[in-house]
């Protein structure tokens, strides 16, 4: 076993970097080119090795916005719980489409699929280029079919900061808590692509300042797959996952 991934128990998948916001708060940029979106067999291939090498606790597909590919986000979920990964969770928007029986089915899908959690982002910064009923509509049809469902704003400097982004966000989740959703923690902005070019003010200059999704690549818990197959240092469409596991080095 690769030293550097002996604590590997996570898997996480960027199904695509294509978008349906616009968010300025988006660490990724302004996603204005075509985003490939990752391949179903492959990625099914890929869940399947990697358990049969380690114990995976947790497994999340997140985006770019995943749900514009609901099957490609099906056919994960699925094996994952197949193969008994316990913590099985996507990321969303929740706003994929204005259909409101494809909204319904995809709900449906996901359930079938056995996705465990749904972490529904609403906050100031989605909801100025999304807009909000769709995203309540899909959040229903979640409940309805038995999933969890947690809402997850994101905060400008910090959730108890005074300023007018984080003041809409309390309003917008305030909304879904009067209807019995659950508000989860959050996250805080990192100050990275749109979101320090649109908030710099917000952020002192000259600090440095984590990422606090980054793991130190000598000890690796998670294995992200890019939506273009990128892993470790390579590529799943081009060696296998356990090829690729096997030569990684962080030097």
């Amino acid at each position: 076993m690769n030293e550097y991934l002996k604590n590997l128990d996570r898997i996480e998948f960027v199904v695509t970097m294509n978008c349906t916001g616009r968010c300025k708060h988006c660490s990724e940029g302004e996603h204005i080119s075509a985003s490939p979106h990752i391949d179903s067999d492959t990625a099914v291939k890929t869940v399947k090795a990697v358990c049969g090498l380690y114990d995976i606790k947790s497994l999340m597909t997140f985006g770019g916005e995943p749900l514009l590919y609901p099957e490609t986000v099906a056919a994960i979920h699925r094996t994952a719980f197949e193969l008994g990964i316990p913590q099985r969770d996507i990321i969303t928007n929740g706003y994929f489409s204005k259909n409101k029986d494809k909204i319904k089915d995809t709900a449906l899908l996901l359930r079938d699929s056995r996705v465990e959690t749904v972490l529904l982002s609403v906050d100031a910064f989605h909801q100025e280029t999304i807009p909000l009923e769709p995203v309540e509509f899909f959040a229903h049809c979640l409940r309805e079919n038995g999933i969890y469902i947690e809402i997850s704003p994101a905060w400008l400097v910090g959730r108890n900061a005074d300023n007018p982004y984080n003041a809409i966000t309390s309003e917008l989740i305030g909304k879904f808590a009067a209807k019995g959703f659950n508000i989860g923690n959050g996250n805080v902005i990192f100050p990275q692509g749109n979101a320090l070019k649109y908030f710099g003010e917000y952020f002192r200059e000259g600090e440095a300042v984590s990422n606090p999704y980054e793991e130190s690549p000598y000890d690796l818990h998670s294995l992200c797959i890019g939506c273009d197959g990128s892993a470790l240092n390579g590529n799943i469409y081009e060696k296998d996952i356990l090829q690729l596991i096997e030569e990684y080095s962080p030097v």
